[in-house]
């Protein structure tokens, strides 16, 4: 991995937990990680539940859109991470692939994307310490 890890968070229609994951990375490691999020077949907005669920704890992500999956994504991408949804990553060596299985809030009410939300930072907090800690003061 170089200086600043690139991590690309991966589901079908990239529209809420892969756009929660990367808020919270984005949020939580500042600029030690480089953020990238992505759907197979991206939805057209990003779910208003996780919107609000986010806005629920101050972060904004109205301003998100979904984007597609691309190799090159991929490509310059240190770690890729699924979200529990079936989607397959083009698989290059010297990559990391992780699957977190998680809720598909889709279609749901914010209360229930809140647990979603809270099982995703804290699956991001221990990514953060695996690839980004904080530098020793």
């Amino acid at each position: 991995m170089s200086d600043k890890p690139t991590v690309l968070f991966v589901c079908v229609h990239n529209a809420g937990r892969s756009q929660m994951a990367a808020a919270w990375l984005s949020h939580l490691a500042g600029d030690r990680v480089e953020v990238r999020s992505a759907g197979s077949n991206p939805g057209d907005a990003v779910n208003p539940a996780a919107v609000a669920a986010m806005a629920e704890v101050g972060i904004d992500i109205s301003a998100e859109t979904p984007k597609i999956l691309t190799v090159d994504a991929v490509k310059e991408s240190d770690v890729c991470i699924t979200m529990g949804c079936g989607d397959t990553c083009p698989v290059f060596p010297g990559k990391r692939y992780l699957d977190w299985t998680l809720d598909d809030p889709a279609g749901q009410g914010v209360e229930a994307v809140r647990p979603i939300r809270d099982e995703i930072k804290t699956l991001v907090e221990g990514l953060i310490k695996e690839i980004a800690p904080e530098p020793a003061a």
